[in-house]
Formats: structure tokens, sequence, C-alpha cells
């Protein structure tokens, strides 16, 4: 409004006022279509220790139009996959690796029944590789040096003929929760008040949208790029530390110890679990490291 007073006084009539707030509504929608977009592109996790070849491989799918998810070591990819089988529609697997070779990350996916599509690029080229590559559950096998435009070809026919999103079990409804009391705390969130100890609490509107979206999907882990996405409407992609920061606030209004949290915890290169009740074993926060707080604020009042 502060904008538009301005233009009148130098004299803007009202069709240049009209221009303006039709454009910015217009770009405003442009970036909500764009993040949508960004959301429902394919998810591929490529696996491979050898940084320019991932590099370039990333580089070639994301030009294809795939969201993609670069790691280096077996145990990473095994993690990230775990945390939600139905995050990534393919895996692209070397064979050696760090940590965990490809072979074992692709044996545990398939015992423990999780079906991503499977493609493995390696320089092993024996005959033997091959056969063991495909008994352990890899639905693709392609040797390196190879041919960019086949490995695009194989990677569409494999997002075509095994839909992982297909075999998705219907979601769970969110439980949209005016009130909820966990700790020391209980929040009304249609009053916007907050108590801890019995004792009010001042959040802003950000902090506590950020706050019913974890109540209102508890238990489940949920990425920076979606709480970007779904909590300040940002495209998902954006590289920011809003998301750690934010939790930070809500550890330190929360927690007991905000060190050791016990409700709002760290799923290390996954994301971040709410839990009204604390795990009875073995302290949850240890499956990942706490953002520093000392760390880089910058964007931090997104």
């Amino acid at each position: 409004m502060l904008e538009y007073r301005k233009l009148l006084a130098n004299g803007s009539n009202l069709f240049q006022l009209t221009y303006l707030h039709a454009s910015q509504h217009a770009l405003e929608l442009a970036f909500r279509g764009l993040s949508e977009v960004m959301k429902n592109r394919k998810h591929i996790i490529v696996v491979e220790d050898e940084k320019h070849l991932g590099t370039i491989v990333k580089y070639n799918l994301e030009a294809e139009g795939y969201r993609v998810t670069l790691v280096e070591e077996g145990p990473t990819a095994l993690r990230l996959v775990r945390a939600d089988p139905f995050s990534f529609d393919l895996m692209i697997l070397d064979l050696m690796l760090p940590g965990m070779s490809g072979y074992t990350v692709c044996e545990s996916l398939r015992d423990e029944s999780i079906l991503i599509p499977i493609l493995i690029l390696s320089a092993r080229s024996l005959s033997e590789d091959r056969t063991r590559g495909f008994e352990c559950g890899a639905n693709q096998y392609l040797t390196k040096p190879f041919d960019l435009d086949e490995l695009l070809a194989r990677v569409k026919n494999l997002l075509r003929l095994h839909p992982i999103q297909s075999q998705k079990p219907p979601e769970a409804v969110p439980v949209k929760r005016q009130s909820i009391s966990f700790g020391r705390a209980t929040i009304n969130f249609e009053t916007y008040e907050v108590k801890v100890e019995e004792k009010e609490v001042k959040m802003t509107h950000k902090e506590l949208q950020l706050l019913k979206y974890l109540a209102d999907h508890e238990g489940r882990v949920i990425s920076r790029q979606e709480l970007l996405a779904e909590v300040w409407d940002m495209n998902g992609e954006m590289q920011t530390r809003s998301v750690d920061q934010f939790m930070l606030r809500l550890r330190k209004i929360f927690e007991t110890d905000p060190g050791k949290p016990k409700h709002f915890l760290t799923v290390r290169d996954a994301g971040y679990r709410f839990v009204s009740e604390p795990p009875t074993t073995s302290d949850d926060n240890s499956l990942g490291s706490e953002p520093n707080a000392n760390s880089d604020t910058s964007n931090s009042d997104l």
C-alpha cells in the first residue's frame, strides 16, 4: 500500500496502479505454479563417488526435467531411501562405493521390499558382475564408459515401466489440529496462545505455521524442501538455512535441552520429525546431527 501511495504522489494514474497490482498477482501465481511443477517432477537419486561423473549425470538429468539428489556413499543413499521409500522414483547406482558396495545397497533395499527401480552404472563389465547385479535386484545394468543418450533412454524407460508412485499407499489425511499439548507446552492455533510451563510465550506467525505443519504431520519425516514449499510457499529447490534456523527457534522455546531435543528431531540427510511423546528407546535424535546455532543465518526471517 505504501508503494501505491508513493506512485500516486508521483502522478501515477489508476491504470498504472491496477497494472502494477495485476503484475504482482500474476508473478505470485506463476511462482506458485512453478513450485507445484517442481514438486511433481520425477525425483532421481544418483549414487556416485566420482564427483566429476556424478555432476555430469546430475546436470544432464536436470536438463531433461528431473529432480536429482546426488550422494557419494552407499550408507547415505540407503538412509535417504529408507526414510521415505516413495520420495524417489529411480536410483542410479555405482557399485564401487565408500562405506558400502552398490551390491549391498541394492540387496538391502530389496530385502526390505523397497521397490524403487535401480539402474546400476558401473565400470565392472564382466558377465558375472552383471549377473550378480541382477540377482541383487537391479532392473538395468549399464557399463562405463557409457553413451549419455542411452542412459537417458534407459532412465525414461524405467520410469515408464516401474511407476513407483502407483505403488504408494494412500497418504493418511493430516490431522488439522486446533490445539496441541506436549512436554511443558500447550498451543492453541486458533487464538495463537502459546504457554510453556503456564507462562505465555510470544511467537511469530511463521513460527506457528511451521509448528502447526509439523504437528499436523506428527511422526512423519518431512524434508526441508517440503517445508519450504508448504510453509513458506517457496521453491523447494532453493538453498537456504531458513528451515534450520526456525527449527532452532522452536527447540529453544519448547525443548528442556535444545541440544538434545525430544520433540523436534533431525533425521540426517532427510529432514525433520515431530513427536509429542518422546521415543522410549535410545535417543531418536541420534539419527542426525543438529543444525548449528552459530551457522549461517542468512534468509532466516523468510
